[in-house]
């Protein structure tokens, strides 16, 4: 038997808890006055009532109503509304503690037992205490009603318990009559004392001594006429009760302290009880034995309850509450075929999915009397040999052998015939044998049929737990890992790294494994190569595999779905846990914890939608929109997330969400529709500039004209050449009577009269005049000089006339203004046209092309304000009035009028010839096309043997092959980047005509030295200076105890010396000294982040010595002298607190060497005279100042002078040789003990 902790807390202590009859709430009543709601499936504290003043010691839900009650030390029932989070009122009358309240199961009435000696029953609808139960002579600890009878039993520290009859108050509240107690003396009549005549509410029943301490519990058995109780004399007792008398029956013994609370199973013949000996014992109820113990080393147990429904129990402890369950209740199943065997009622059945038929098969091996045995744990099973292996935990674990004939017809074996055997696990291997692991001998034993040893194989690795695996394997599941294990070779055939995992489930075709574990399932393939890995906050209970490929799952309160390229989705929530074991089309076949088979119905459209997407079968996904019903945020979430905006678009009916997808998608008809629809300046700014950026002009044209911005059209028509549409912007600044927009577009058109005149009507009259004189207006200077009234010969620094250049709008280059910029072809997509799902802007014409379209919506757009003309123009006379604003675009042309014949496109038959002459023509000229000739790019390979060139010129395959040669690197994952970053450095891009591509530009290293092709030589963007200010600030860094960010600085800067190239020898020498520097930076600080994890874990002379060890090998990584100082400080003090002093001296006297500051000097000195006294290590050490070593960079320990090692070929650090072939720690991309050349940087070979 074990304690399945499913949920704990920590807190003050607990004195009081109560489950939710219905939902996966507890509450716990804590002794420093405050209440708290916890959710312990998802494991969140909900809320906390704080309203008692003092310890609150007993808690109760109402069974079915939205209320909890509470009683504490401040002599106050209280009770409250959970939805609502408030107390609703108080009940007062309790003259001292109040130790427990309950509900009644079916009354509105609460019972409360107090330390004043008395047992009150209160009405909580009408508020008022209708008896008060008197009797007791000291303080009453417990009080409770019974399940289904008119009983009442309470325990109390005059070591009695007393049983009430309340019948007669279930009578009078049945005719109507509610007694209501509203002082001590009236309760004391209504109490265990009768009446004149003998007519009493509540009455004595039993009065039970036995105990020889204070009683602190009492309680009902839920069904049976017994009684339980238990108190300070350390004991638990059983009472039978029938109408006339009470007896004791047995007394449980083998508590060693108060035993505080105690209660029935109610699903099972056991007794729990916690008591202040920090144990809870389970107990025989038939037998009277104990059974199991669950002892806490720091926590003694105050309270004890169970759920009303589901198996679970409740303790309260010193530091919080623990919600905990006594035995599994996943059955035990195996399915094969079209048949699903599960384990129920100490019998194997079997379940046929065609018609859903069960039937008993075998009866398995039950408890002897008096004794507890598991259920079967797991269950495998082998269709060759009819044969079933069942493990569980009885003795420690072990295995049972059921063999079924090959007719299987009915029920065909008894309990009992089974060949048993001991070992954690049992799975099939082959058709006639199978595999035992021997958990504490870390031993796999391969047995036959008849359970005889055939093989024992030693596993490699610290196996947790075997699976099945395809063929002769196995699954090995470790702490940290999964190790894929053939049994015939002996051989580790993979491994994937995972939590601890609890259950495997393998697809029907056994080419995909789901590793199930608390709360992550692990994806892989056969060969345990990982496809994906899901999180869950909560416990994961059950996995099956669809026949599509999708897994299915189930955490406590949902069935989900996980497809293999990591998608999750709920499919649908569950009330309570259920156990997957098989799924066709929309049913899924479940075993509950009953261990009944369920169907239950699901949806599968989203994952079979999600799976279609991923296999683009869009033809799938094309028949699932049209015939199901799939919508919702969430939908339209993941198809916006994974790059489908234009399927999300039509499941969007709201029209924002609608103009956000086109947008996102590129349709901008749609967009065009919903910003029509919408309306709204800031949606047609944002689609004005999607359709700029798009090249979409006619678009941009119309936002433009609803959100009358005038000045940006104005700048789109000067832009694309349109002067026509310009001149009509200027006359609408007119009717405006803007001076600023008049005189934009006057620049903009050239029109320097109109300028002039603008100018001089503003009141400019400067500006004008210089305009006019500067542009040959001489007539017109003139008249402006005169109406200024300046003399001529007043006015200074004028150019001369006529010297004045004009600003003229753009030339198009393809003159069609109302056509959009140049677009590349793209063909139709496969939702293009699908759909008709009643789109609110749906274009009347389908097959009308989009300019067509555009002309409509402009047309639409015309009637801006019906009184002022297209543009809104408010004019209050003048000779442009209404009618030419309204008129202002109406004079364009129809293009989409006898298109053919205006533009005149005809078929010519004489073009096929004329062209098939022609290229007969250049055949018989035998003309030879000139050979292209070398790119620079080409040149810049050929010219430098550097890697770094090499990456430059676009020859990866050629720079990989040089560094794997060079300084033997395995991985390239690190240097992705800097690849990249050197590739596009090396090349500038020059943007020409604006319908031609893009120009790439070689740059070179040495543009003005290079004067012969052999010299060019790429551009690079690492150099030495750079490299040089990188160790700087590594320095800073680390002098600022940064080592987190000093760690990457310097790992960055070994991996960018890669690529560093070098004009001298100088320069090549000074990067192999930056190359070492950086190595013994990254080691140093490795070392130092091991010494400050190590130090805070739990304290152990283990951490002790490896704290010691880990200093002293800091001081002797080669680093700067104020960094070596700090590190032999550091040192120091961490030796002399683990009381090494030797080392301590030796570390005090090497930094004494070095001059520190006379403070730290002085310390130092300090430090030599204590230890020299000592001058022993009490750890013991492995380290020796006098044995020259080397640190090893993996394992952090010394390889000291004659002792094999291997080194990495690019920083040559130093390793141990069992780390051989695998990555180096220090530059992560060399492979250790590689054979290289050594790293070139300088191109010469001189």
């Amino acid at each position: 038997m074990q304690m399945l902790t499913k949920f704990e807390t920590k807190s003050s202590r607990v004195k009081g808890v109560a489950f939710h009859p219905k939902r996966p709430w507890t509450l716990a009543s804590l002794h420093n006055g405050s209440i708290q709601l916890w959710d312990y499936r998802m494991g969140t504290l909900l809320d906390r009532f704080e309203e008692h003043e003092g310890p609150v010691r007993g808690i109760s839900f109402h069974p079915t109503q939205e209320l909890f009650v509470s009683g504490g030390d401040d002599y106050k029932v209280k009770v409250w509304n959970h939805r609502t989070r408030r107390c609703i009122f108080t009940l007062q009358g309790h003259l001292d503690y109040v130790r427990t309240v309950y509900f009644h199961p079916e009354q509105p009435w609460i019972i409360s037992a107090s330390d004043d000696q008395t047992i009150r029953i209160w009405n909580w609808q009408s508020r008022q205490c209708i008896a008060v139960l008197t009797g007791h002579n000291h303080y009453v600890m417990c009080a409770q009603f019974h399940p289904t009878d008119d009983l009442v039993v309470s325990a109390c520290l005059d070591q009695t318990v007393r049983v009430w009859d309340i019948s007669g108050l279930t009578r009078k509240s049945a005719a109507g009559a509610q007694p209501m107690m509203t002082d001590p003396l009236t309760a004391q009549r209504m109490g265990a004392q009768g009446d004149f005549f003998n007519v009493t509410d509540v009455v004595v029943k039993f009065v039970l001594e036995g105990h020889t301490r204070g009683v602190n519990w009492a309680t009902f058995h839920p069904t049976m006429p017994l009684i339980l109780s238990c108190g300070d004399d350390r004991q638990v007792k059983i009472w039978r009760m029938n109408d006339s008398r009470a007896w004791e029956v047995d007394t449980c013994r083998g508590h060693y302290n108060n035993v505080n609370s105690a209660m029935f199973h109610p699903k099972r013949e056991f007794i729990l009880s916690d008591s202040e000996d920090k144990t809870i014992r389970v107990w025989d109820t038939t037998r009277r034995t104990l059974l199991q113990t669950f002892r806490r080393e720091q926590d003694r147990f105050w309270c004890l309850t169970a759920h009303p429904e589901l198996n679970l129990f409740a303790a309260g402890h010193d530091n919080g509450l623990i919600v905990f369950k006594l035995e599994r209740e996943r059955p035990a199943a195996a399915i094969h075929q079209n048949t699903l065997l599960y384990v129920k009622s100490s019998q194997i059945y079997m379940h046929n999915f065609a018609d859903s038929s069960d039937q008993p098969i075998v009866a398995i091996r039950t408890a002897p009397a008096g004794q507890y045995l598991p259920p079967p744990r797991t269950m495998s099973f082998n269709p060759s040999e009819k044969a079933i292996l069942l493990t569980s935990d009885a003795e420690g674990g072990s295995y049972e052998l059921y063999t079924l004939p090959r007719n299987l017809t009915g029920y065909v074996a008894e309990a009992g015939q089974s060949r048993r055997g001991t070992g954690s696990c049992a799975v099939w291997t082959g058709r006639n044998r199978f595999a035992v692991l021997d958990k504490g001998a870390q031993q796999i034993l391969i047995k036959d049929l008849s359970n005889q040893t055939t093989k024992t194989i030693q596993p490699p690795v610290a196996v947790e737990a075997i699976f099945a695996a395809p063929g002769s394997q196995l699954l090995l599941a470790t702490t940290t890992s999964v190790v894929l294990f053939d049994v015939q070779t002996r051989q580790t055939v993979a491994e994937i790294n995972t939590a601890p995992v609890k259950y495997v489930v393998w697809s029907s075709d056994m080419s995909t494994v789901a590793l199930l574990c608390k709360h992550t399932i692990t994806l892989a393939g056969k060969q345990l190569e990982q496809l994906c890995q899901v999180h869950e906050t909560i416990r994961i209970k059950s996995a099956v595999w669809d026949d599509s490929g999708v897994l299915l799952y189930t955490t406590l309160n949902h069935i989900k779905f996980a497809l293999p390229q990591g998608d999750t989705g709920i499919i649908r929530t569950i009330d309570n846990p259920v156990y997957l074991a098989r799924v066709q089309g929309g049913d899924v076949h479940c075993l509950d914890r009953e261990g009944s088979v369920q169907t239950m119905k699901i949806d599968p459209t989203e994952y079979k939608f999600k799976l279609a997407l991923v296999h683009r079968n869009y033809e799938e996904v094309v028949s699932i929109i049209r015939n199901s019903n799939l919508v919702g945020q969430s939908i339209i979430a993941y198809l916006q997330k994974n790059g489908y905006p234009e399927i999300a678009l039509h499941f969007v009916r709201d029209d924002t969400a609608r103009f956000e997808l086109a947008l996102e998608c590129g349709n901008m008809d749609i967009a065009l529709e919903t910003a029509k629809a919408i309306d709204k300046p800031a949606y047609w700014d944002k689609f004005s500039q999607e359709a700029l950026r798009r090249g979409h002009v006619q678009m941009v044209e119309l936002a433009y004209q609803r959100t009358k911005s005038y000045d940006k059209l104005s700048f789109l028509y000067s832009i694309t050449g349109n002067v026509d549409k310009l001149a009509k912007m200027q006359k609408i600044s007119i009717m405006r009577d803007d001076p600023q927009s008049r005189l934009q577009n006057s620049l903009y058109l050239g029109d320097i009269e109109d300028r002039v005149r603008v100018l001089r009507e503003s009141g400019q009259l400067s500006l004008a005049y210089l305009t006019a004189k500067t542009h040959g207006l001489v007539d017109e200077a003139e008249s402006i000089r005169i109406a200024a009234g300046i003399e001529e010969e007043d006015i200074v620094g004028v150019p001369s006339t006529g010297q004045g250049t004009l600003l003229y709008p753009a030339t198009p280059i393809v003159p069609a203004p109302e056509l959009d910029w140049p677009q590349l072809h793209v063909s139709k997509g496969i939702f293009d046209g699908k759909f008709n799902f009643g789109d609110k802007g749906a274009s009347p014409h389908p097959g009308k092309p989009r300019a067509a379209d555009l002309a409509s919506a402009v047309a639409d757009g015309d009637n801006v304000d019906e009184s002022s003309g297209a543009w809104g123009v408010d004019e209050d006379g003048g000779n442009l009035g209404g009618a030419a604003a309204r008129n202002a675009f109406d004079d364009e042309d129809d293009l989409a009028d006898d298109a053919e014949g205006g533009w005149g496109i005809e078929d010519d038959g004489e073009l096929d010839a004329d062209i098939a002459a022609e290229a007969t023509a250049a055949a018989a000229a035998g003309f030879v096309p000139p050979q292209p000739g070398i790119s620079e790019l080409e040149v810049w390979s050929r010219n430098s043997p550097l890697a770094v060139d090499q990456i430059a010129a676009g020859k990866f395959d050629q720079a990989m092959k040089l560094l794997r040669d060079q300084v033997g690197i395995a991985s390239f994952d690190a240097l992705k980047p800097a690849f990249l970053e050197i590739y596009s450095a090396s090349r500038s891009v020059l943007t020409t005509a604006p319908f031609a591509s893009a120009a790439r530009i070689p740059l070179r290293r040495n543009p003005t030295n290079a004067t012969e092709r052999s010299q060019f030589l790429p551009a690079q963007i690492y150099s030495l200076a750079s490299s040089l200010e990188q160790l700087q600030q590594g320095y800073r860094t680390t002098t600022g105890a940064k080592f987190e960010d000093a760690l990457a600085l310097f790992k960055r800067l070994l991996l960018s010396l890669i690529f560093v190239t070098a004009d001298s020898i100088e320069d090549a020498n000074e990067i192999k000294q930056l190359l070492q520097i950086s190595r013994e930076y990254v080691i140093g600080i490795s070392i130092e982040l091991e010494r400050a994890a190590v130090s805070k874990e739990e304290p152990t002379d283990e951490n002790a010595i490896r704290l010691v060890e880990l200093a002293a090998y800091f001081t002797h990584c080669q680093l700067r002298a104020d960094h070596e100082k700090l590190a032999l400080r550091l040192a120091m003090n961490t030796a002399y607190t683990h009381k090494c002093f030797k080392a301590a001296g030796e570390f005090a006297q090497r930094l004494v060497d070095l001059v520190p500051a006379p403070p730290i000097a002085e310390r130092a000195r300090k430090m030599i005279t204590i230890c020299d006294r000592q001058s022993r290590d009490t750890l013991p050490v492995n380290y020796d100042a006098r044995n020259p070593f080397v640190v090893c960079a993996a394992s952090h320990t010394p390889i000291h002078k004659g002792e094999p090692a291997v080194n990495c070929p690019y920083c040559q650090a130093t390793y141990k040789p069992e780390f051989e072939g695998s990555l180096c720690s220090v530059c992560t991309i060399a492979k250790i003990g590689a054979k290289a050349t050594g790293l070139r940087s300088l191109a010469s070979s001189d």
